[in-house]
């Protein structure tokens, strides 16, 4: 199961890429999808399958984490997932 999961933007490489945290686990991702919203280092953004899809805020990203934490084995698969995969 692939879900999209909440990452804080802790960096900016370029107009395209930001390293993100999940849950203290870094990455880059794309943020080429919300070039017209502008990303910046503390926006929180939804991430699936490396490419943020969208800008929420530090509550829903908080709500959504804990939501998905509670899913027990699925959370460790996807955090796992997450800390071995990059874009490039």
């Amino acid at each position: 199961m692939c879900l999209g999961i909440p990452g804080e933007v802790i960096a900016l490489a370029d107009d395209d890429l930001a390293t993100v945290s999940v849950n203290g686990v870094e990455r880059e991702v794309s943020v080429g999808l919300l070039k017209d919203e502008g990303v910046s280092v503390g926006d929180w953004v939804l991430i699936h399958v490396g490419f943020a899809l969208s800008k929420i805020d530090a509550h829903e990203a908080a709500l959504t984490l804990d939501q998905i934490k509670k899913l027990g084995q699925t959370w460790n698969d996807e955090i796992d997932a997450f800390s071995q995969t990059a874009i490039r």
